[in-house]
């Protein structure tokens, strides 16, 4: 079975909010680790300084967070690592060579990726093989840093390269590091077709981190707003001897993004019953 100390917080529905206020959030919350979202104005690829890195920094501190992965926003923004057009595809693999840097100065463990998508009109080994090529790059540049990646599939409408857990091995293998590490979101899980058991088959203890999100299937929705069988899903991860890291990835702008300490809040009191009680007392 789980245990709670694998649950990690994250900054996703607190864009809204300042990032100090976030942290005191979190760590009220019994939070000391979290998935940094590289959203504005927390932390972004687009206007970082070291002044505000700095100032981050300090607030992590000042409330005893540490960082398991940095995850700048790589689908809403204009970067795409296997764009079809060469200069931005250069500058978003600039971006995240960058943003390597950023999780060695955070002493964050991971940067998150996810494989872009290709132009619609081209074939998709073109744009398989610019994802390849990128992600190559940013984890030899990571790695000499001392900082490991992991890989995340996506949805169709996010992207044409791998959109479940057979792409993903593919692009996986296709890799030359073998220090990257694979992401479970059970929205793009289920979406797929895919399954708890099936990505195990695949990756076993290469799976490092997972989101825990509600769905219809699809939508990054809080606990109980989907219909996602999650406390049969994390059933399934404490069968299989996962030992990686959980966190909540309610998404969007709306009614979460206006109250995200309750959004929040009621993922946690949904999630409690799944992990060992034993650990927890």
């Amino acid at each position: 079975m789980l245990n709670r100390k694998q649950l990690i917080g994250a900054n996703f529905s607190f864009q809204h909010h300042p990032f100090r206020w976030t942290a005191e959030h979190l760590r009220a919350m019994g939070f000391d680790r979290m998935e940094l979202w590289g959203i504005a104005p927390h932390l972004d690829l687009f206007h970082d300084s070291r002044a505000q890195l700095a100032e981050v920094k300090a607030i992590l501190s000042d409330n005893g967070l540490t960082v398991r992965c940095f995850t700048p926003e790589q689908v809403l923004y204009p970067v795409n690592i296997a764009s079809g057009h060469r200069s931005y595809r250069e500058a978003s693999v600039g971006r995240f060579l960058h943003a390597a840097d950023i999780c060695a100065e955070l002493g964050a463990t991971y940067l998150f990726l996810t494989p872009g998508r290709g132009f619609e009109c081209e074939s998709r080994d073109i744009a398989f093989a610019h994802s390849v090529a990128s992600i190559n790059r940013i984890a030899a540049h990571a790695r000499n840093l001392g900082v490991s990646c992991l890989l995340e599939p996506l949805q169709r409408v996010e992207s044409n390269i791998v959109t479940n857990a057979n792409e993903l091995y593919a692009l996986w293998r296709a890799l030359d590091d073998e220090h990257i590490d694979v992401v479970l979101d059970l929205v793009a899980m289920a979406t797929a077709g895919d399954s708890v058991a099936g990505y195990f088959e695949r990756f076993a203890k290469r799976i490092a981190h997972v989101h825990v999100v509600d769905g219809t299937p699809a939508g990054h929705l809080a606990w109980g707003d989907g219909n996602l069988p999650l406390g049969d899903y994390l059933a399934e991860l404490g069968a299989h001897g996962f030992t990686g890291t959980l966190t909540f990835e309610p998404f969007g702008n709306g009614s979460y993004a206006l109250d995200p300490v309750s959004t929040w809040r009621r993922c946690l009191d949904a999630v409690a019953p799944h992990f060992n009680q034993a650990e927890q007392a």
